[in-house]
């Protein structure tokens, strides 16, 4: 396993982390515990989630496998709040009312007393920037969360929490998780270089766009029956042909270089700039072990400027995922 800081903190954290929106869903608590055992056998220390994954089911199956093995201290737990977990008025969003509450009930459920990397979901455009960051500075300080993140951020939006941040002396956002892929690249058009310049981690999440880049959907033909798309029919409109095509092509370029799609996609992503781990999800063990192979991919520039080439149109598209509250009227 490789390991990178997470921007400019002092926290190391594994090149492939362990997402887990399918814990409690499409894996059930056996399946999950032997995925999660694997990654952690594995080297794999980031394991994300957040309060919504499976109406809270990944969170409490990551909590019982963590507190049954004695592993907790071997791993970076991340998870996250602020997307809808009801429909009342303060069940979603970036309030200090929510925030506390979703703070205790996920420590609750991973059976540990302190978050490492707590992230914001989305940007909350109902609440003022300030009251989530104050929110999350006295979580810090009173030692239930280590660092602090945010997730499905525009440029816009995180360069504004810095610096309403760092005028009051809280504690910062370390990292930012957007959607980001060979077929979603348009994090690459202001976030990466923002990214860069103020040494934020990115974390990406959906880095085989769901299993398109994987090579499991064709066009023309239906998806397998026990795969995302044929499961969550919102997930299948995103099985667009120029992104199955592009998906064909990067399955031809792993062909000859005798590795899998999902690995050369992966290994993509992290020569990506500014990118310190790629967020996969599993529920079988051996999906993890093959996504792990993306690190022992023969990399030239010659296979970056490649697959640079056939997916350029991306930075320019509609982004393959975003997760937003809407502005209240």
């Amino acid at each position: 396993m490789e390991y990178a800081r997470l921007g400019r903190s002092g926290l190391r954290v594994s090149r492939i982390g362990l997402g887990t929106n399918a814990f409690g869903a499409r894996a059930d608590a056996r399946a999950a515990r032997l995925v999660l055992e694997q990654a952690i056998a594995s080297g794999v220390t980031l394991i994300d989630t957040a309060n919504i994954y499976a109406r809270t089911q990944s969170e409490a199956i990551i909590g019982e496998v963590l507190a049954a093995s004695g592993l907790r201290h071997q791993v970076i737990l991340a998870t996250k709040a602020g997307l809808g977990r009801g429909e009342g008025l303060v069940d979603r969003g970036g309030s200090r009312w929510h925030l506390l509450r979703e703070l205790e009930g996920s420590l609750r459920r991973l059976r540990t007393d302190y978050i490492d990397l707590y992230q914001i979901h989305t940007y909350d455009p109902n609440t003022p920037l300030e009251e989530t960051l104050a929110t999350l500075d006295a979580a810090v300080r009173a030692g239930k969360v280590r660092y602090i993140g945010c997730s499905n951020y525009a440029a816009w939006e995180l360069a504004r929490a810095l610096e309403v941040s760092r005028a009051h002396h809280w504690e910062p956002y370390i990292s930012v998780q957007p959607g980001y892929s060979l077929v979603d690249r348009g994090v690459e058009r202001e976030l990466v270089p923002l990214c860069l310049d103020q040494g934020i981690g990115i974390l990406a999440y959906y880095p085989l766009a769901g299993g398109i880049l994987t090579g499991k959907y064709r066009p023309g033909e239906p998806p397998p029956p026990d795969s995302r798309a044929a499961t969550e029919p919102t997930f299948a409109r995103r099985l667009d042909r120029d992104r199955l095509q592009t998906a064909r092509a990067v399955a031809e370029e792993a062909q000859a270089l005798g590795v899998t799609p999902a690995q050369l996609a992966l290994a993509w992503l992290l020569h990506r700039p500014g990118v310190t781990s790629a967020i996969v999800g599993a529920t079988r063990p051996e999906q993890l072990r093959e996504n792990l192979g993306a690190l022992e991919v023969p990399w030239t520039e010659t296979v970056a400027q490649r697959l640079d080439a056939l997916s350029e149109r991306f930075v320019w598209a509609p982004p393959f995922a975003e997760y937003r509250i809407d502005r209240e009227a």
